[in-house]
């Protein structure tokens, strides 16, 4: 590594992010996918039993004062909020301060506020604690998604992020099959089972914040800011891991890049990048949140109000039929993945957010003319959702890589917060009006707006989508702190469009 004094930092020459980008699959790299990626089954456990929970909330002797609606409507559109707002808060501490002190931090939020909500003993503590566990959470997926995209190598860059992010329904299987027991009041009382299920969540976030220690701060960032020894000694370490596992030399390294070492990013640098030189890609970004976020914070916080409601299911028993849909949405990720990175981002984001746009369409026909039941209901939103999950992982997956290193995690808070706000705060407030009303028409009408956004996100991504598999991110978005040189080479290969 070269080293050259400049007026405001230093100026260094670097190939840290060749070195990871060429690095082979290994053992290494899975105790980060465990390390990081764990936390999203926390969320999908959440949000699950709160859906399941619902009406086991509004029944006497639940030690709630609380009703079905406000819990799938209010509490969830609270637990959005505090996503939204802890999203934007953690995502600009995440670029100044770094990765790891970030999903440390965050995590230790969540735990707390999900240990407190289990002993909710009225609705204004429940509220308050609903909000403030999504503000823990919100501040993960721009810590999170960032080292996980600055630590795994390009060409497993796509599978793996949407792998992750998609073991959020690995969750919602465990909090659909939890819901069963804690709702079992044979087994618990209806005061006490659903408050162990929160209790579970945070012995479980515990476990997950001693494994998290061990994870490095992401070496990219450490370049960036003045800490390339630190990067350095970070690199080598893994670099002679991966060999003695590989039981070979690793091919050296074919790039190299410079950049101008700084502290921090200013908001109007962030602004120009996001708004300005980036605007076709933040167009992009806007359509794959808003329509991911509408079907899924709408339409899965209140199915066990539909199964309840137009097919009598009992409510201790939604649990089985919502881990058939989450274990359709983790299969998704898991089985399309890897198409992300071989056919490609463009085919593939397009292609799963129109697919399940129209296969939503169907089943609101069908349901519409009551031609579903029960099983056939959860048979097509396991095909529909199939489909949605890998596309709606897309979006975290393209916020994260399209846009500078130095904007990434603020970039990926602000497109999840806004698309997140349009969809996912007046979403649940909507459908938990319009399936309370128990009239088909109106959750057909649900259906068709949930669906009608993921069609049209599609169609901006077939138009607007980067074709970034396999690529570095660097070559993605050249770096603001890259030398004149790069900047002006990336923008004359329209890198920057």
């Amino acid at each position: 590594m070269a080293t050259a004094q400049s007026g405001t930092g230093r100026t260094i020459t670097t190939q840290i992010p060749a070195r990871l980008d060429r690095l082979p699959w290994s053992r290494w790299h899975w105790s980060i996918v465990i390390g990081l990626g764990t936390v999203w089954i926390l969320d999908g456990m959440e949000v699950t039993i709160v859906g399941n929970i619902a009406a086991r909330l509004s029944e006497p002797g639940s030690g709630l004062p609380i009703t079905s609606g406000e819990v799938t409507g209010i509490a969830a559109a609270l637990y959005v909020t505090g996503a939204c707002a802890g999203a934007l808060f953690w995502g600009r501490l995440t670029d100044i301060y770094g990765r790891k002190k970030l999903f440390l931090i965050t995590l230790a939020v969540y735990l707390g506020a999900t240990a407190l909500t289990a002993l909710s003993f009225d609705t204004w503590w429940f509220f308050l604690f609903r909000f403030l566990t999504g503000f823990g959470i919100g501040g993960e997926y721009a810590a999170i998604n960032s080292a996980i995209d600055e630590l795994i190598p390009a060409k497993y860059r796509g599978r793996v992020d949407l792998l992750i992010n998609g073991s959020y329904w690995l969750g919602a299987v465990g909090g659909a099959l939890l819901s069963i027991v804690a709702l079992n009041t044979s087994i618990f009382p209806a005061d006490v089972g659903w408050r162990l299920t929160f209790a579970l969540g945070a012995v479980l976030a515990l476990v997950i914040l001693l494994v998290r220690r061990h994870v490095p701060e992401s070496p990219r960032w450490l370049l960036i800011h003045g800490r390339d020894d630190e990067a350095e000694r970070i690199v080598g370490s893994i670099e002679e891991r991966v060999t003695a596992e590989e039981g070979k030399e690793l091919p050296p390294a074919a790039d190299e890049m410079t950049i101008h070492q700084r502290t921090r990013t200013t908001f109007t640098e962030i602004a120009r990048t996001v708004f300005a030189r980036y605007r076709r890609r933040s167009t992009l970004g806007f359509a794959l949140f808003i329509g991911q976020a509408f079907l899924y914070n709408a339409i899965t916080f209140g199915f066990g109000a539909i199964l309840t409601q137009f097919f009598d299911v009992p409510s201790g028993n939604t649990g089985y039929y919502f881990a058939v849909i989450a274990a359709g949405n983790f299969l998704g990720p898991l089985l399309l993945g890897k198409l992300f990175d071989t056919v490609g981002r463009r085919v593939m984001i397009s292609g799963t957010y129109v697919l399940s746009g129209a296969l939503l369409f169907g089943t609101a026909w069908l349901f519409d003319r009551g031609s579903l039941t029960a099983a056939t209901m959860t048979a097509c939103w396991c095909v529909v959702l199939f489909f949605a999950s890998a596309g709606a992982s897309s979006a975290y997956l393209t916020v994260s890589e399209i846009f500078p290193m130095e904007t990434r995690a603020m970039s990926i808070a602000f497109f999840y917060a806004l698309g997140t706000a349009a969809g996912g705060i007046s979403g649940p407030l909507l459908f938990a009006e319009l399936t309370n009303t128990g009239k088909v028409g109106d959750t057909v009408l649900a259906f068709q707006i949930g669906a009608g956004l993921m069609v049209a996100a599609g169609i901006v991504a077939a138009i607007l989508a980067v074709n970034a598999e396999r690529r570095s991110l660097e070559d993605i978005a050249t770096p603001l702190s890259a030398a004149e040189p790069q900047q002006a080479a990336a923008r004359s290969s329209g890198t920057g469009s």
